[in-house]
C-alpha cells in the first residue's frame, strides 16, 4: 500500500518562518520520490494563488516560491481548505498554482482513514 505524507501549513506572509518549514519537508520527501501533499488552512490558502509565496521568504531559509516551485514539479500537490479559502473569497474560477486544488475536509478525512497517509506537524 503506497502512503501519503501529509505537511500541515497555516501560515504564510504572517509568520513566513512557519510558512517555510512544512514545504522545506515536503519538498525534500517529493524529491526522494515519496507521494506527499501541503494541506494549507487559514492564511496558508494564499499560497495556492499566482504571485502570492512570492511575497513569503524568512531570512536564512529557502524562498517558499522556490520551495514551492520544486515540491510541484516533483510531483507534490498543495491542497487548500475548502473553508478557509470561502472565508478568503477565494473560489475554484481562481487561477492556481500549478499542482494546488482546492479540497474539502472529506479528502483530507479519506486521506487519513484509509491508512494511506502520514501526517507530519
Amino acid at each position: 500500500m503506497a502512503e501519503r505524507l501529509l505537511f500541515p501549513c497555516s501560515h504564510g506572509a504572517d509568520d513566513p518562518e512557519r510558512a517555510t518549514i512544512p514545504f522545506i519537508a515536503a519538498a525534500t520527501a517529493a524529491a526522494s520520490g515519496i507521494d506527499a501533499a501541503v494541506i494549507c488552512t487559514i492564511e496558508a490558502v494564499w499560497l495556492g494563488l499566482p504571485g502570492r509565496a512570492e511575497e513569503v521568504e524568512s531570512e536564512g531559509q529557502p524562498a517558499v516560491a522556490d520551495l514551492l516551485d520544486q515540491f510541484t514539479s516533483a510531483g507534490g500537490e498543495v491542497w487548500l481548505c475548502s473553508a478557509c479559502t470561502t472565508k478568503r473569497g477565494i473560489t475554484g474560477d481562481q487561477e492556481l498554482v500549478p499542482g494546488a486544488r482546492i479540497v474539502g475536509a472529506a479528502t483530507i478525512v479519506e486521506a487519513l482513514t484509509t491508512g494511506r497517509a502520514i501526517t507530519l506537524a
